[in-house]
């Protein structure tokens, strides 16, 4: 099976090839097809896709990993080009949700949830697939649906929160999901935002298949927003599993790619825009 990956849309930009943005988008090339996994924030996700020669109107699916405005604010773009197709997602993607900012002793407040209505989106050809369990949705491709949180050093952000009914409460992200590609050379485990945690989305895919190779990890890790002891946690348990190559975007941040470029090595890449993994 040949797979390339592609990432369309992420903060940096490799080889001075199309735009950063807030956001993740990665294009992925299978036999079978071509799938789009999130959809960055909206701004390059069109213009990226051009550049990088990666024709959106083959998508014969989209999986949205979880509800934030980053990964899911592209979708329209994406489907004015592409018109009806399934986009997989987990029922709570359309929670409202903001993120609560504290400077100088004032709270700041404001909404990073899907900024669109769902009736909206259907109508521009949306067919919304909802799931929150692990599943095949193609041969060798797999959702990882709702992921146990075990560890005990991977916590929520203590940023973001949820409201429902008028009430706030600190988001868990249930909705947080991520993809699998099933390949010779072991897994390809592409991450969203990893809310639920890098290393329990890791368990929980071995959990669930009973297979712990890895070929690569990419997306976003959220590594960036946790301690430096939780980080350090996180790389020692990361050093534990056969994984041959780990590729970081988004959420990462420059303090944790760093470090994870300082364990790993020639093994570590920087999934910025234009970078691509081929098997």
């Amino acid at each position: 099976m040949k797979i390339k990956i592609t990432i369309l849309c992420e903060n940096l930009v490799g080889k001075l090839v199309g735009a950063g943005e807030h956001g993740f988008s990665a294009f992925i090339e299978m036999e079978e097809g071509n799938y789009l996994f999130d959809t960055g924030s909206g701004h390059s996700v069109v213009a990226n896709s051009l550049v990088l020669n990666k024709d959106l109107r083959s998508i014969m699916k989209i999986f949205l990993s979880h509800g934030h405005y980053d990964h899911s604010g592209g979708l329209p773009e994406v489907l004015k080009l592409r018109g009806q197709v399934d986009v997989h997602i987990h029922p709570h993607v359309f929670l409202d949700r903001i993120a609560i900012h504290k400077k100088n002793g004032e709270e700041k407040k404001r909404f990073v949830g899907i900024p669109y209505k769902k009736a909206y989106i259907e109508s521009l050809g949306a067919n919304f697939i909802l799931n929150s369990d692990f599943i095949e949705v193609e041969k060798g491709i797999f959702l990882t649906g709702e992921v146990q949180r075990k560890t005990s050093f991977e916590k929520p952000d203590p940023r973001l929160f949820s409201e429902t009914d008028g009430k706030t409460a600190t988001d868990i992200f249930l909705d947080d999901q991520s993809l699998i590609l099933d390949t010779e050379k072991g897994f390809i485990l592409i991450l969203g935002c990893a809310h639920s945690g890098m290393i329990n989305i890791i368990h929980h895919v071995i959990h669930k298949t009973g297979k712990d190779k890895f070929h690569a990890i990419l997306g976003g890790t959220h590594l960036d927003f946790l301690t430096p002891e939780q980080l350090e946690e996180s790389i020692k348990a990361l050093k534990k599993m056969e994984i041959e190559k780990i590729g970081v975007s988004h959420c990462t941040g420059m303090r944790a790619s760093s470090r994870l470029h300082q364990e790993f090595g020639d093994r570590f890449f920087h999934g910025c825009v234009g970078s691509v993994l081929e098997v």
